[in-house]
């Protein structure tokens, strides 16, 4: 039996039995509430709170159509997903689905690259906590804060899938109430009483204009805005251990996506508005966050100590959310085999603890290399994360692609979720990231992004054909 004839004999037989599938060895405890926050504290972290510095640089006031087209993207590749997801509700998610129907190496390669690119955003989370406590504790060095954090949250990851569950939906909760009072604050600043409101319209027309930096400006924000996106995909990863993934998973990728482009869009339209965008942040964009820098500027008492908190929060969130996403790939690549065994085991209260112990080992390397190599090189090891994700999108999308090929052809037109206009919306992403790969030799701090991810899917993949060749014994 060839590739194309095995791909399709087992889309045939998912189709037919995944509604019923689950992970062995994982529990189904993960209420719809807490899957819409744990998306929610994977995405919202330092992409928003502190990367938003970067992209105000880059677009200035238009960095709002920046992120409404990400907003966009993100809209169709959530769709995507979502209806993948409720077919087959399963650990591995998207490598699943790229192994079923595109082939096995794009299996191997996205799950590889997924839990890689988490890895290392946990390492800038975790860094960005450190940057965070110094707003208080300016003599303590950063490294205490990162071991610290770590070590409290891998603990907690150990825990049973729905307490680690209903902390994050707290945890995440402090900081979407922060950016809802961050915005009505802002809101009644711009158009309250006195000169606040005036001076803060003239904002966004002068230091450069709206437009300071053309089209190109709010294109190239694009590259990192996208970014701030990437965590809608945690849906799938949890319908695993989802309660009723038929109707949770439908659900919280609406509340999840709707919900973001409300907080992205309106904070940073209120951001821009209340600080001219080139006093928001330093040259380096790297060393606050702007949230605190505007409410330093509406001179609320104690506003910047109290935001300060809630970035920090944020940051947590996005490790704890982080840590969870990489264990589960790694226990799926043990799993299917493309990984050591004992990476797809679980322990008795169904966390898959070995794969954790994995996870905490890239954590480490990766804090290690944010500690003490030079700033350059981290920024590149970034870079090669943000590329990593736009791979993942674009397999998704891929695979989204041959999904709806297999449903039409086995007759299944009932889908709980369905992407309108197919294939144009499919389609369009997937030229769209393409496009914002390219982007990325042109933005600074990320040119080296693609060459970088090139070098690692192709060791990964040199990995998955001596993995492959001691399967068949060669």
């Amino acid at each position: 039996m060839t590739d194309p004839q095995r791909s399709e004999a087992s889309a045939a037989l998912w189709l037919q039995t995944s509604p019923a599938n689950e992970a062995e060895g994982l529990h189904r405890r993960l209420s719809q509430r807490q899957l819409t926050m744990m998306a929610i504290g994977g995405a919202i972290g330092v992409g928003l709170f502190l990367g938003s510095g970067v992209t105000i640089r880059l677009a200035g006031p238009a960095v709002i159509l920046s992120y409404l087209l990400g907003a966009g993207i993100a809209l169709i590749m959530s769709q995507a997903l979502a209806e993948m997801a409720v077919v087959h509700p399963v650990a591995g998610a998207f490598g699943v689905y790229a192994e079923t129907y595109l082939n096995h190496w794009a299996g191997f390669s996205v799950r590889a690259t997924y839990g890689a690119a988490q890895i290392i955003a946990i390492g800038a989370e975790v860094s960005a906590a450190g940057i965070y406590m110094s707003f208080w504790f300016p003599n303590v060095p950063q490294w205490i804060w990162v071991v610290l954090v770590s070590a409290a949250l891998v603990a907690l990851n150990s825990m049973q899938v729905n307490r680690l569950g209903e902390f994050e939906y707290w945890f995440a909760m402090i900081k979407v109430v922060a950016i809802v009072a961050f915005i009505a604050v802002g809101m009644l600043l711009i158009f309250g009483r006195g000169s606040n409101g005036a001076t803060a319209w003239a904002n966004l027309t002068q230091h450069g204009g709206f437009f300071p930096a053309g089209w190109e400006g709010v294109w190239l924000s694009l590259t990192l805005t996208i970014t701030s996106y990437m965590g809608v995909e945690v849906i799938a990863v949890t319908a695993g251990e989802a309660e009723r993934p038929d109707v949770t998973i439908p659900r919280a990728m609406r509340n999840i996506v709707w919900r973001l482009i409300l907080f992205y869009v309106l904070a940073m339209a209120i951001m821009v508005t209340m600080v001219p965008w080139d006093q928001s942040t330093d040259s380096s964009g790297l060393s606050g966050s702007p949230f605190v820098t505007v409410f330093s500027a509406a001179h609320v008492p104690f506003a910047a100590a109290i935001m300060n908190f809630v970035v920090l929060t944020a940051a947590l969130s996005s490790v704890n959310t982080n840590l969870y996403l990489s264990t589960r790939m790694l226990f799926s690549l043990g799993r299917e085999g493309y990984a050591p065994d004992w990476m797809g085991k679980v322990s008795r209260n169904g966390v898959p603890h070995r794969a954790l112990l994995a996870s905490t080992a890239g954590i480490i390397a990766a804090i290690l290399l944010a500690v003490f190599a030079p700033k350059n090189a981290f920024l590149m090891l970034y870079g090669t994360a943000v590329a990593g994700m736009l791979f993942v999108w674009l397999v998704i999308l891929t695979s989204h692609l041959r999904f709806r090929k297999a449903v039409a052809r086995d007759r299944i037109l009932n889908l709980p979720v369905r992407l309108r206009v197919h294939p144009i919306f499919t389609v369009s992403g997937i030229v769209l990231l393409i496009a914002i790969s390219v982007t990325t030799f042109f933005v600074h701090g990320l040119q080296w992004s693609v060459p970088a991810f090139v070098i690692f899917l192709g060791f990964i993949t040199l990995l998955y054909f001596r993995n492959r060749e001691s399967k068949l014994g060669v």
